[in-house]
């Protein structure tokens, strides 16, 4: 199952915790790992083109992914905030409809 994490703090997301593996299919046919893997990796990208922010990105051979929000300042962060939402919204929509093979978790990090 694929876990996904993401971390709000303030009135925002600003960390993402994506692990494991959906056992959907085979790896390399597997359409739910790849349609996390391309929610995620187009958020990361869109952060730095779109909104000039550099995401602190770690990421393993084991099938993680976790990126964190730079500092930012208040236009940079609006901008920052329409992308985490629409990877919330794939997410969800991707755990409503395979259930057994995604799940999200939204949590409380402080600020």
């Amino acid at each position: 199952m694929i876990s996904a994490i993401l971390i709000r703090e303030g009135n925002g997301f600003s960390r993402c915790r994506v692990s494991g593996h959906s056992g959907y299919a085979e790896a390399g046919s597997d359409i739910i790992c790849a349609a996390v893997s391309i929610l995620t990796c187009t958020c990361v990208n869109a952060l730095e083109s779109v909104c000039g922010l550099v995401p602190r990105v770690t990421e393993n051979r084991e099938g993680m992914l976790s990126f964190r929000l730079p500092e930012r300042t208040a236009e940079e962060d609006a901008k920052a905030q329409i992308l985490m939402g629409a990877l919330k919204q794939g997410l969800s929509d991707l755990a409503e409809s395979y259930p057994q093979y995604v799940q999200l978790t939204i949590q409380n990090g402080g600020k």
